[in-house]
């Protein structure tokens, strides 16, 4: 008979611990975990507290000796600066981090080649110490470069317009201050360069044209080096969307043949017309500006609603010879207007328009009253009166309350010094707000954030037909609490 037999298994005996006698797997320090544990720390020598630097003005952290980056909480790059201030004291140490609140450490207890392993917290405080650069900036006067951007206009909207450029490509970070001024505002830098930059981005955005001068602050002769001030003067043109100007007969004729009493539809980097006789188009750049300079007719305030009465749309209108191009996004239509403050009297005005694609008969809409005005302009003076329209609409008239209730959308804004804004800088900027729903080519180049706290309101009586943002177009407004679930604290744990 044959008797199965197990294979042979290799077994390991315990030994006594040397030091409380309990029995153990064998290890070369011949000592338990827990013995091992109190007789050996591998955190000896690491602080346990370590304070980080973080300046609150420009939201960065320093990176001895000098040098400060800009870290988001919970980021890498944040607790490889928090390990840095720790590197010298754990040069025997291996770390290695599973998250970025607990760092697991094991450390190789070289005596009798035994491995321990050990997990403890060190805690991290922010301490508030500005950097050098917000100091610059909290010293008065200390700027290099001040850019003086005026433009002469009763509407603010190209300077709406210029700071959502501004704040998209992220220019305004470089300023040590932005001030706001009558006409204007003053961008101030601790560096030339940086000045030199905003300089060709404004000359690119928007028409205007720019001067630069300097001014000596000091000298040493001993190493021949100079300290200057510089101020660079940026003009933009003097016209804003919706304003009615009056061509000199030379342009008019170089821009094919258009007529002279042209309305401005958009300003971008160049000037946006539109004959509304002709619905012809053309563009002025900044140069062609400066060389044949014209000046709005009317201002805003000088607007004046009226009722459409009757309304004929104009089909196959052919430009004359030498014309340029027909904006295929208008209609041109003749109307028949009655102004809203004259409705117990007879008197209409007939005109031609380009929004013939929006108006309808009982729609109310803006535009200029040529015909009671008391207009001095060089060009239109010398123009033949038959050829000067009596009215010329500019745009459709809807519910402003409606409008602002039912927006569920927001810009963000630079932050500069100023008093406040003023009832006529709150009727300008919902202006420019209106714009940007009804002009899709404006917003394109703007950044429009979705409005969390605020929910568009849908009523049965609200205006047909006025113009919305898609919830496509905007995009999520992030803030630091989105970012990191949290309001932030003085003490993090890493």
């Amino acid at each position: 008979m044959e008797y199965m037999q197990n294979p042979a298994t290799s077994t390991h005996g315990n030994i006594l611990c040397c030091t409380c006698g309990v029995p153990v797997q064998p290890n070369p320090a011949n000592m338990c975990v827990s013995c091992l544990r109190s007789q050996v720390d591998i955190s000896e020598g690491i602080p346990k507290q370590v304070s980080v630097h973080f300046c609150k003005q420009c939201e960065r952290y320093l990176q001895p000796p000098a040098t400060w980056v800009q870290c988001a909480l919970e980021s890498r790059e944040l607790l490889a600066l928090c390990l840095k201030k720790l590197k010298g004291s754990m040069s025997k140490v291996q770390t290695f981090t599973q998250e970025a609140t607990v760092i697991n450490k094991y450390v190789n207890v070289f005596d009798s080649d035994a491995i321990l392993q050990q997990v403890f917290v060190v805690e991290f405080v922010i301490q508030s110490q500005m950097c050098n650069d917000c100091h610059r900036v909290e010293a008065k006067d200390y700027w290099k470069a001040v850019i003086q951007v005026r433009q002469k206009t009763v509407h603010k909207k190209t300077f709406y317009y210029l700071e959502q450029l501004i704040l998209k490509h992220k220019l305004h970070q470089n300023t040590l201050r932005i001030k706001e001024i009558h006409e204007g505002i003053d961008f101030y830098y601790g560096t030339k360069q940086h000045a030199q930059k905003m300089v060709d981005f404004l000359q690119c955005t928007v028409p205007c044209r720019s001067k630069a001068s300097q001014r000596l602050i000091s000298h040493d002769v001993h190493s021949n080096s100079y300290n200057y001030k510089s101020t660079f003067s940026v003009e933009i043109v003097p016209v804003c969307k919706d304003n009615v100007v009056c061509l000199s007969p030379r342009l008019a004729q170089s821009l094919g043949n258009m007529g002279q009493v042209c309305v401005c539809i958009r300003v971008t980097s160049t000037i946006h017309l539109i004959d509304p006789n002709t619905l012809q188009i053309a563009e002025v750049d900044g140069n062609t500006f400066w060389r044949n300079p014209f000046s709005s007719l009317c201002s805003p305030r000088q607007l004046e609603e009226f009722i459409v009465m009757d309304i004929d749309i104009i089909r196959d209108q052919k430009l004359g010879a030498g014309a340029g191009f027909r904006s295929n996004k208008h209609t041109l239509a003749e109307v028949w207007v009655q102004k809203t403050s004259e409705m117990n009297t007879g008197q209409q005005y007939h005109c031609r328009t380009f929004l013939g694609h929006l108006l309808n008969i009982g729609d109310l809409v803006f535009g200029f009253d040529f015909a009671n005005a008391n207009i001095n302009d060089e060009f239109l003076n010398k123009m033949n009166p038959h050829h000067v329209p009596d009215v010329v609409l500019i745009k459709k008239s809807y519910n402003r309350t409606k409008r602002v209730k039912r927006r569920n959308w927001k810009l963000q804004e630079m932050d500069r010094d100023r008093e406040g804004m003023d009832s006529t800088d709150e009727r300008q900027y919902q202006d420019f707000l209106e714009d940007l729903e009804e002009d899709e080519a404006l917003r394109k180049n703007v950044n429009i954030f979705r409005d969390a706290s605020k929910i568009a309101v849908e009523s049965d009586t609200d205006d047909e037909g006025a113009p919305r943002i898609s919830l496509m177009e905007m995009l999520e407004d992030l803030s630091l609490n989105d970012a990191t679930g949290g309001s932030g604290a003085d003490m993090m744990t890493d």
